[in-house]
């Protein structure tokens, strides 16, 4: 089940400091500000946890959304160093962002652990951001049989009714030189939503993903279900001009066929 809205997310990792993303958010909200410059596309920005305060300010009465990078899947308890999906939702958070290629191999996340904070962010009333991607280059058949295996793997206990963004990550694309090729991405985005069909979910693609790329998709795909509802940007999003862009891109297309 598609959503007919075109939608940018843009995560900063823990590539910017305290004042660097300071600055960044205020760029964006800048941006936000001007005239048509979102080209009716939705945005949501991930910073880390510090600036969760800042992004609520800034991004009050705007159509910007926010959220986290990580939570824990417990919503209270003696989890040290931890934060839970509950207080984000405090925050006035909306998405949160499960399943990053780098938090399963840096940080162990298994997908019985990703289960668990996918369904806790259900409990909070998060909207997942669930990242999933095949580890190495080959056929996109047998990277959307990947994605399909964790896909249920995350969403076993996730109510069906609840809206889920799909980030569709590329291991081997990310902080590549280059994205996955359009043919790749648009195969692998049809697979995912005809799994999905019954649910309520945006399809966003992901992996050195910059200007440029979306319309290539949108020329590429062979059906409205093949093209992703938006890109789920890194690095390329620092520099504020070329989010500009990818919002407009995103844009045009979703308001010229109604979304995919």
């Amino acid at each position: 089940m598609a959503i007919d809205t075109g939608l940018v997310g843009v995560s900063l990792k823990l590539h910017l400091g305290y004042a660097e993303s300071r600055d960044w958010l205020h760029r964006v909200r800048a941006l936000t500000d001007a005239a048509g410059e979102t080209g009716g596309a939705e945005l949501f920005v991930l910073p880390a946890f510090p600036l969760l305060p800042l992004a609520a300010e800034l991004f009050a009465g705007t159509p910007v959304r926010y959220g986290a990078q990580n939570a824990h899947s417990a919503q209270r308890g003696a989890y040290t160093g931890e934060v839970s999906p509950a207080m984000l939702a405090e925050l006035g958070c909306h998405y949160l962002e499960i399943g990053h290629a780098e938090r399963r191999a840096l940080f162990g996340e298994t997908d019985a652990v990703i289960a668990a904070k996918t369904r806790a962010a259900a409990e909070a009333g998060l909207t997942p951001v669930l990242c999933v991607g095949e580890e190495r280059p080959g056929p996109a058949a047998a990277a959307a049989d990947r994605v399909r295996d964790q896909l249920d793997a995350a969403l076993a206990e996730f109510p069906a009714h609840r809206p889920l963004v799909v980030a569709y990550e590329p291991v081997w694309a990310i902080g590549a030189a280059a994205a996955a090729s359009p043919s790749h991405i648009t195969a692998v985005t049809g697979a995912v939503r005809a799994h999905l069909t019954d649910r309520p979910t945006r399809i966003l693609y992901g992996g050195s993903a910059a200007p440029g790329l979306y319309p290539h998709l949108a020329k590429t795909a062979d059906h409205a279900a093949h093209l992703p509802d938006g890109l789920f940007l890194g690095r390329s999003a620092h520099d504020t001009t070329h989010l500009a862009t990818v919002l407009q891109e995103v844009g045009a297309r979703c308001g010229a066929d109604g979304g995919s």
